[in-house]
């Protein structure tokens, strides 16, 4: 219950930023700083939220925590190809897709399947997938549309 809660905290302020936009969106840019500072709290905050969520055991705990920090690692990698193409998004925008997070993902499923079993790892990935969904809201509200 407390992470659906919080959950639903992240999203009330995502869709508050979504919708607070005007029709004339003036983004100040982010540094490579604020990007960090950014990432640091949002993994702060992800993994707060897959600990409430998941209320591991203390085996499940030991077995999970190793796996997701390698994911989370190699999640960011594909994060960092991500940001450089938002950053040339006016020269690459038909270029992005999301083929290598889902390729990430699949790279990982016997790994967490086999630290939490079957069930356990497939309600991990519904919440990483909602934080993912979290995040690229959040991004995209800071990106001007074209005009």
């Amino acid at each position: 219950m407390q992470a659906l809660k919080l959950v639903c905290v992240f999203t009330a302020l995502a869709l508050q930023l979504a919708f607070s936009q005007t029709a004339e969106v003036t983004a100040k840019p982010l540094t490579d700083a604020d990007i960090q500072l950014l990432r640091s709290d949002l993994q702060a905050d992800k993994n707060t939220i897959i600990t409430h969520a998941m209320q591991f055991t203390e085996p499940e705990s030991t077995a999970f925590w190793p796996v997701y920090r390698d994911y989370a690692r190699d999640q960011q990698l594909v994060g960092d190809e991500r940001l450089q193409l938002i950053k040339d998004y006016a020269q690459n925008y038909d270029s992005m897709d999301d083929a290598k997070f889902v390729s990430v993902r699949q790279e990982y499923w016997t790994r967490f399947e086999k630290a939490l079993g079957a069930k356990r790892a497939a309600k991990f990935f519904q919440v990483d997938s909602r934080l993912s969904l979290l995040v690229n809201l959040q991004l995209v509200s800071e990106i001007p549309l074209l005009r």
